[in-house]
């Protein structure tokens, strides 16, 4: 059995090679799963901040996005 000698310089070159490959090849699907995690993270931190704030009645909710439409 071949033992192999791993040059980690090479190694390091090689992975990097692959990942630009599949970034580029797959840009829409990086692209979707980048802003998905960017939205969770919005959420998340809305509903933290949602959770220090006074309750907003139904009406209030409304009248807002109506005046942001």
């Amino acid at each position: 059995m071949e033992q192999m000698v791993f040059d980690e310089s090479r190694l390091k070159n090689v992975l990097k090679t692959a990942l630009i490959e599949v970034l580029e090849e797959r840009r829409a699907l990086f692209s979707e799963l980048f802003t998905e995690a960017l939205e969770d993270i919005a959420l998340v931190n809305a509903i933290k901040e949602g959770e220090t704030t006074k309750a907003a009645s139904k009406e209030e909710i409304y009248r807002i996005i109506e005046a942001k439409a």
